[in-house]
């Protein structure tokens, strides 16, 4: 059984991808939380996960002694295995399309990533419409990943035809939309339905609001109200 290690789910994106790949195909996995400290430099996050991860990041596979740390290789690993699951689309366009998008997520998109930390369980819509307004490279990237989402094969379908590496990539996208409800087209939010309503992502979103835990490094946004 792989072991997959993540951080919270409220907040790490990245541990997000691979679980709900995971979770989507069905494949036997032992989620291992690591939970970020609640101020930097406090608790026991790194050291453990420098005992297990040379780099110091979630997420981390472990497959029988073997260590995959990062998400995309985790992801293509995976595949691999599995190829009989389709984690890429079976089509042979649609699988380079996939492979594409998934890789420009993996690398880009920093002032999305960078104003709008994931948070699923905050309703930051007044902060999103400030970023919106002030942030030129913002609405840069929300336009481009609009115009991913809209070149997807069916309007109520995901972004390469069946569910696939591709969508869980997107994924964060969709939650950092709906935290900060930034203004998107119709087409846009259908994707954004779409993805809510798939059972893994529901699984996930599910966990995240049910947490509790505070990282006051990771709500900028935010004061902590006990």
């Amino acid at each position: 059984m792989y072991q997959l290690y993540i951080a919270n789910k409220n907040y790490s994106s990245w541990s997000m991808r691979p679980w709900l790949v995971l979770q989507a195909f069905d494949l036997p996995f032992e989620e291992i939380m690591l939970p970020f400290p609640s101020e930097r430099h406090t608790g026991t996050f790194k050291q453990d996960i420098l005992a297990i991860n040379p780099n110091g990041k979630v997420p981390v596979l472990m497959d029988d002694g073997l260590l995959l740390w990062d998400s995309l290789a985790i992801c293509e690993y995976l595949a691999e295995q599995h190829p009989e699951q389709n984690l890429w689309p079976k089509n042979s366009q649609q699988r380079a399309r996939a492979r594409c998008i998934a890789a420009e997520m993996h690398s880009g998109f920093t002032h999305l990533r960078n104003a709008c930390g994931m948070n699923i369980r905050a309703n930051l819509n007044e902060m999103g419409k400030r970023l919106w307004q002030e942030n030129a490279e913002l609405r840069e990237e929300v336009a481009r990943i609009e115009q991913i989402w809209s070149e997807r094969p069916e309007a109520q379908g995901f972004l390469c035809g069946e569910f696939s590496i591709a969508d869980a990539f997107y994924a964060p996208v969709v939650t950092r939309l709906m935290s900060y409800a930034l203004p998107v087209s119709d087409a846009t939010q259908q994707y954004m339905q779409t993805m809510m309503q798939h059972p893994a992502m529901k699984a996930w979103v599910t966990a995240a609001l049910q947490e509790v835990a505070w990282v006051n490094y990771l709500e900028p946004y935010q004061h902590h109200v006990l």
